[in-house]
């Protein structure tokens, strides 16, 4: 790439703080900034480009690739990137790169912010003092020093979580499908099978991701292991459980907790967790998909039992996080224009 002129970039589906961000981060660069999707009209205005870089509603395709031949590299700020041609990526010589993870601190964060407001009653609590009510009755909560949390998955958010479970001195059990006894001896954990971190486990915390092997990890029929009084935190996806065995769980008396930020139901409406804050994403579904999610969640306990807190897909909503996404594109446009390896090429 010259360095004689100066490196265009175009972002699409922008909001007004990030392109003040990037202006701060980018300033060698002519920068393009779109608050809509990619059109065929704002194609003609950015023809000579050297970088694009769009959110998971703008479909980069063959035409759009064609109408771009000084494009040398796509860097979507998502994780995911279904939404570009990649072959005609290839075939055009155009990279592509991607934000692999953001949020791994944050959502591990979530979790105990969830862990503790149940194992505190902090919920329950502040409930009752906003109407004025100062009483201790039913406000008894329990330690976490001593007792042994479950990680269903360690990967970059399991590894945080178990991090802070060791902070606050519990025992930790793990199960993967991958394991890593480097891992485990580094962060002070054990694997152990499923099944046997449902029997042992005070808290059960999942940070797995969700496919087809992973539908319905926790269900009717395996909840049963769980030990009496124990609890099940949820920040990953919602199909991981089975709700029906969530409210059997709490009817049973069999769980004394649950603390979710998925819903089952998320599985059919959502990619990943920035798709939320997109108008798009609201403007065109909102309407339906509360309508949706409240009609089947009425009729389970989830919503009107105090030993749950349901929080709105928020675990992974923080300014931090927000401003890595942007940062590893910057880095990744960087890298493109001075000729480094681009550390988040897809592949």
């Amino acid at each position: 790439m010259s360095q004689k002129t100066k490196p265009q970039v175009a972002f699409f589906e922008v909001e007004p703080w990030e392109e003040e961000y990037l202006k701060k981060s980018l300033k060698g660069f002519k920068l393009y900034f779109f608050h809509e999707v990619i059109s065929p009209k704002e194609i003609k205005e950015i023809e000579n480009i050297d970088i694009l870089s769009p959110f998971i509603y703008s479909k980069v395709t063959k035409d759009v690739l064609a109408d771009l031949p000084n494009l040398k590299l796509v860097t979507t700020r998502s994780t995911g990137f279904d939404h570009i041609d990649l072959k005609a990526a290839a075939k055009a010589k155009v990279k592509v790169a991607n934000v692999p993870t953001y949020g791994a601190n944050t959502v591990a964060e979530h979790t105990f912010a969830l862990i503790l407001s149940l194992s505190r009653k902090i919920h329950q609590s502040y409930e009752r003092t906003s109407r004025g009510d100062f009483s201790l009755d039913g406000l008894r909560g329990f330690d976490l020093r001593g007792k042994t949390i479950g990680i269903v998955g360690t990967g970059n958010i399991g590894q945080h979580a178990i991090r802070m479970a060791k902070g606050f001195g519990m025992d930790v059990l793990a199960f993967d499908i991958k394991r890593s006894s480097k891992l485990a001896k580094k962060l002070g954990f054990k694997y152990t099978t499923l099944d046997n971190l449902l029997r042992k486990s005070d808290i059960i915390s999942l940070h797995a991701p969700y496919n087809k092997s992973t539908h319905h990890l926790i269900d009717r029929k395996n909840i049963k292991l769980i030990k009496d009084g124990a609890m099940i935190i949820n920040t990953a996806r919602g199909g991981l459980i089975d709700t029906t065995a969530l409210v059997d769980g709490l009817r049973s008396g069999k769980l004394a907790g649950i603390g979710l930020d998925v819903l089952e139901e998320e599985k059919y409406i959502l990619k990943e967790e920035a798709e939320l804050l997109s108008p798009h994403f609201m403007a065109k579904t909102q309407k339906d998909i509360t309508e949706y999610l409240q009609t089947i969640v009425e009729g389970h306990m989830l919503l009107i039992s105090d030993k749950v807190i349901v929080t709105p897909h928020n675990a992974f909503n923080s300014q931090e996080a927000l401003e890595r996404i942007l940062d590893t594109t910057i880095e990744n446009i960087k890298s493109c224009c001075s000729g480094k390896k681009i550390k988040n090429l897809v592949k």
